[in-house]
């Protein structure tokens, strides 16, 4: 081998001798690094739209609205402090998640067993559906007249309403997911041998579950919706009825405060539902950017 090729071998052949390289820090995934950004982004516009409430508020600003009768967020703070440590808040706070458990358990049950009914039999669809939409249109809380004279007390009045409102989002997503399942899946059972209980129970409940829990995330926001504002007209108790009663009394933080609780009060109860819907359907395919 001549002199002017050792080199070039050398290079191509390296020593087995020679000691290994340390192995590299793991870079962060992509998914990671999308997730910090999503959360920072999401933290900054809280903290943008805060930061511009103190300024309006501090600063009595009126461009139409009118910002100068609003608390800024030291007020708002010192009171929300103030009720935390009040057993009045955490009765209230108790109350009305006892009316939405109720009222929205109810619907639940019964809006996913009459949207699977009605898709799945014909007779039964004739029965209901009319009944059904003649009565879907009118608003949950033009109920409250209705619940007032119909019940004897006015919890049993405001569990009827957050049941009303919560009941036709999850019918209508039942149905809908039920009539959108691939006819193929039901005739591959019934062709291996299964009854009407076997594809109802593997193959319709199972595939309607996304669909399902669609309707309950929106029936969970639209009872909260309705079960604040029937506290507000009839209740004794609940986040609903406090936050009337310190608009009564021009207790303006106070307010505040309510709408805050009332509001993480939803996105919390929103949240658990997307999250057991999540882990309900873990068997669905997923994009890589969209897993749980």
């Amino acid at each position: 081998m001549s002199t002017d090729t050792a080199p070039t071998e050398a290079r191509r052949h390296p020593r087995l001798d020679a000691a290994p390289r340390p192995p590299s820090a793991p870079r962060p995934s992509a998914n990671g690094r999308k997730a910090k950004g999503s959360w920072a982004i999401k933290l900054g516009s809280l903290l943008a739209a805060a930061g511009l409430w103190q300024l309006l508020t501090a600063t009595d600003t009126r461009l139409w609205l009118r910002f100068d009768r609003l608390p800024t967020l030291d007020e708002i703070g010192g009171e929300f402090a103030r009720q935390l440590g009040t057993s009045t808040y955490y009765l209230d706070l108790l109350q009305s998640l006892i009316r939405i458990v109720t009222g929205f358990g109810l619907a639940a049950v019964v809006g996913v067993t009459v949207g699977v009914l009605v898709a799945r039999s014909r007779r039964t669809g004739d029965v209901l559906l009319p009944l059904l939409e003649a009565v879907r249109p009118i608003p949950a809380i033009a109920l409250v007249p209705i619940a007032i004279l119909l019940f004897p007390s006015d919890e049993q009045g405001i569990a009827f309403i957050t049941f009303a409102a919560a009941f036709f989002p999850i019918v209508v997503s039942t149905r809908h997911a039920v009539r959108a399942l691939p006819t193929l899946w039901e005739d591959a059972v019934r062709t291996l041998g299964g009854g009407r209980r076997h594809v109802l129970w593997h193959v319709v409940l199972p595939g309607t579950l996304p669909g399902v829990f669609g309707g309950l995330s929106v029936g969970m926001g639209v009872a909260w919706i309705c079960v604040i504002a029937a506290e507000m007209i009839s209740g004794e108790f609940g986040v609903g009825y406090r936050t009337w009663s310190s608009y009564t009394l021009v207790d303006y933080p106070a307010v505040i405060v309510g709408m805050v609780t009332i509001g993480a009060l939803g996105w919390l109860t929103s949240a658990a539902i997307e999250l057991v819907g999540r882990r309900a359907t873990r068997w669905l395919p997923r994009a890589e950017g969209n897993l749980a």
